[in-house]
């Protein structure tokens, strides 16, 4: 158990920043499924800049990796050019 009051802060502050993390993680990746499971090229190119502005922002807050998130937008690129 924490000794100190900043450690007490510290672990409350830690479990709200996990579970916004889990939650914007999981909302660009059912973002991403739905991209990927879509057929239509409208569609498509509507969503695609807001799940690159998703992608970005979770490597800037370090939710996931820069490198992870470049590849995950390539990938996407790819699939909607190939529609």
């Amino acid at each position: 158990m924490a000794n100190h009051k900043s450690a007490l802060k510290r672990i409350r502050s830690s479990e709200t920043r996990r579970e916004q993390n889990k939650y914007y993680h999981k909302t660009a990746r059912n973002a991403i499924k739905a991209i990927r499971n879509s057929e239509d090229k409208n569609e498509v190119s509507e969503k695609l800049p807001k799940v690159f502005a998703m992608l970005d922002k979770l490597a800037k807050r370090n939710v996931i990796h820069r490198n992870k998130a470049a590849n995950l937008k390539s990938s996407l690129a790819k699939h909607a050019n190939n529609l």
